[in-house]
């Protein structure tokens, strides 16, 4: 499942709510489709009437209730480490997180998917947010540097489509830049367009000179990926960049 889908249970939130008590229970609803197939030691607790809510009632023997909610989520902690198989961990709750207010902080909850094989052994396999009754996939390392490179390369491809407009070349002095408009623009964006619209008649030609199957394969896809560029750069000779000046954005 993609990590920007989401899942939300409006019923089971106007009639239950959303606390750190029920939360586990939110998330292993049936209908969540990012919870695990497989059957959880937390749907075993839960046969035996074992939640946070029942621990925080009832207690245990070695610390009967009632129980804190800190205390009660510590029991039902120390439950799921006696037994083995894919469970759901409800994270401890942060003390601060820059740009959350305390409102915020208490709508927010933390669950950790887990392959426990012994009492001091466990496998990540995913971290989960619920904020708001709203269930999202914590994004992976590797997911968030792809965005990352995405978005830089982007940004690099924009500011070069961006300069390639201000380059001239002169058969004597070779590249130059231009960067400020002056009152010769309007010639010299025309004179761009002559230039580019010379250039497709020369390989149109060249191409109508060779019979078929005399052309590579190579030079096929050079000339359309040559042709792409062009019509590019022939929209962003015509954008406000370069006709009027505006600084991108």
């Amino acid at each position: 499942m993609s990590e920007s889908a989401s899942f939300v249970d409006p019923v089971f939130l106007t009639r239950f709510g959303l606390t750190r008590i029920n939360a586990i229970d939110y998330f292993l609803l049936s209908l969540n489709p990012f919870r695990t197939k497989a059957k959880t030691s937390n749907e075993v607790l839960s046969m035996q009437g074992i939640t946070i809510g029942t621990l925080m009632q009832w207690g245990t023997g070695a610390r009967p209730g009632p129980l804190s909610l800190e205390q009660g989520e510590e029991e039902y902690r120390v439950a799921l480490s006696r037994l083995t198989g894919e469970q759901y961990e409800l994270l401890p709750m942060s003390n601060n997180i820059e740009g959350m207010t305390p409102q915020q902080m208490a709508a927010l909850f933390t669950i950790r998917h887990v392959h426990r094989t012994s009492h001091n052994h466990t496998t990540i396999l995913g971290i989960y947010y619920i904020l708001e009754g709203v269930i999202y996939k914590s994004p992976t390392v590797r997911g968030l540097m792809k965005a990352n490179i995405t978005r830089t390369l982007e940004g690099l491809k924009d500011a070069c489509d961006a300069l390639s407009v201000c380059a001239r070349y002169d058969p004597s002095t070779g590249y130059s830049w231009k960067f400020d408009p002056d009152d010769d623009e309007d010639e010299d964006i025309q004179f761009y367009s002559s230039l580019q619209e010379k250039r497709k008649r020369r390989r149109r030609q060249i191409l109508d000179n060779r019979r078929p199957g005399e052309r590579t394969v190579e030079e096929e896809e050079g000339i359309r990926a040559s042709e792409a560029i062009d019509r590019i750069l022939s929209r962003l000779s015509k954008s406000d960049v370069v006709v009027k000046g505006k600084a991108i954005k």
